[in-house]
């Protein structure tokens, strides 16, 4: 039984791409409320069905793979530089493949300009017209309105010629930072991407025996599985120790663990190996909206997932990525202690110009994961930790780290860290970690 929730995400789905909807129409078309009709479609942005624009509306656009989630449609595009659609309104779900900055004389121009391109340029109206002509959409800069010929070509050529108030040089800056947010999305490693789909995985009904777990285990060697109920809703988790010593008979539903930890699509990979440490769990099962079963993720596949994706070159760095491409491995004379060398570079500072906090305990805690790796302990998870600040670091200074471990054990792990800047104690910091099982 499907609820109207999933009813109007089905309907938004199955419409053609750029067809437009509202809260008022979904509402009167599938006899819901318009309460629920804006869930729905709010849902449905987040999963990116639609795109709202304001004065405009909600439009159907095409869902983006994750291989191509760097690309923008023009619906996006109006979003970030606060745009006003002056034409070609039904052309916003299409999606451009380069955007084009006009600074240069219009037969210039049109020698860089293609078919799915974005034409950024001022009040030129003989630019504008000359690159819809081309196929390619228009955004002018500068809050600049256009003539009713263009609107209206635009219109006949369903191409958008959108209209903002910022300038060229920050309309460039706001694009190539949407774009840049996306890649750093893009690597981020979600349940999805090592998804066992449901077609693969071995479950159990609620109503079944005991007896079922057996032959399960006899078949295919594993020793938990998700039980569901007949519409594959997840009820509860079963094991060896659950199934230990009962009568073979007694339904599954009597001896499971009830309301299991479950993940989503969306959630993300290292999210789902806080929750398998923290809880001790080797197998997730993963559900939708309804906590319907679309499959499960295991504990080896996290840890192999992690490792492989720690080996990829980033093209979108995130502030932790450049912060540790200023860590280095300090040579030491002895050779026995481990310690680390940071430069502090000015965008790595606060408002005063000392070492912000947020990269100081970054720094920190990237140096203990780096230490425990020449341990062979390969990945470990913060469990706690208390920094305590002696001294400023000034911008532009050099800053040595150096961690002592203090325990460890097969699990968990103890480590002293001190920060010395020109030759001073400037942080000290305490930190425990767990380490997730190879």
């Amino acid at each position: 039984m499907t609820t109207k929730h999933e009813q109007i995400l089905q309907y938004i789905q199955n419409l053609p791409i750029g067809d437009k909807i509202s809260v008022r129409q979904i509402a009167k078309e599938l006899g819901v409320s318009e309460g629920t009709a804006y869930r729905a479609i709010k849902d449905a942005e987040n999963k990116g069905f639609v795109s709202t624009i304001e004065r405009v509306g909600t439009i159907r656009i095409e869902q983006k793979r994750k291989e191509n989630i760097e690309r923008l449609t023009f619906a996006e595009i109006v979003n970030i530089v606060d745009g006003q659609v002056l034409g070609g309104k039904s052309g916003l779900h299409k999606t451009l493949n380069k955007f084009v900055i006009g600074a240069m004389e219009v037969e210039a121009m049109m020698r860089y300009t293609e078919a799915g391109n974005l034409l950024i340029v001022g009040n030129r109206m003989k630019a504008q017209k000359s690159a819809l002509q081309r196929g390619a959409a228009v955004l002018i800069t500068g809050g600049f309105d256009t003539g009713d010929d263009v609107k209206k070509l635009a219109d006949e050529l369903e191409l958008p010629i959108i209209s903002t108030s910022y300038d060229t040089f920050t309309v460039a800056t706001l694009i190539n930072r949407a774009i840049f947010d996306q890649l750093i999305k893009k690597e981020i490693l979600l349940v999805e991407d090592i998804l066992i789909p449901i077609e693969q995985t071995y479950y159990l009904k609620v109503n079944e025996p005991i007896q079922k777990w057996y032959e399960l285990n006899e078949k295919y060697r594993h020793t938990r599985f998700p039980v569901v109920t007949d519409d594959l809703k997840v009820e509860g988790m079963v094991t060896s120790k659950d199934v230990i010593s009962e009568d073979r008979t007694r339904p599954l539903e009597k001896v499971m663990t009830k309301q299991p930890i479950t993940v989503t699509l969306k959630t993300s990979v290292a999210t789902a190996s806080h929750i398998m440490i923290w809880e001790g769990i080797e197998l997730l099962p993963v559900v939708d909206e309804q906590n319907r079963l679309l499959g499960i993720i295991s504990r080896q596949d996290v840890l192999k997932s992690l490792q492989t994706i720690q080996r990829q070159p980033h093209v979108g760095e995130t502030i932790e990525n450049l912060i540790f491409n200023h860590l280095h491995k300090k040579e030491t004379t002895d050779g026995v202690d481990v310690s680390y060398e940071f430069d502090v570079t000015p965008q790595m500072t606060n408002q005063h110009g000392t070492i912000s906090y947020g990269v100081l305990t970054s720094t920190i805690i990237e140096s203990v994961h780096r230490l425990f790796r020449t341990q062979k302990k390969g990945e470990i998870v913060v469990e706690s930790m208390s920094v305590y600040y002696l001294k400023p670091v000034q911008i532009d200074n050099d800053i040595t780290i150096q961690p002592n471990i203090l325990e460890i054990g097969r699990k968990f792990g103890k480590v002293d860290v001190e920060v010395v800047s020109k030759g001073m104690i400037a942080a000290k910091a305490l930190i425990m970690v767990q380490f997730l099982d190879r």
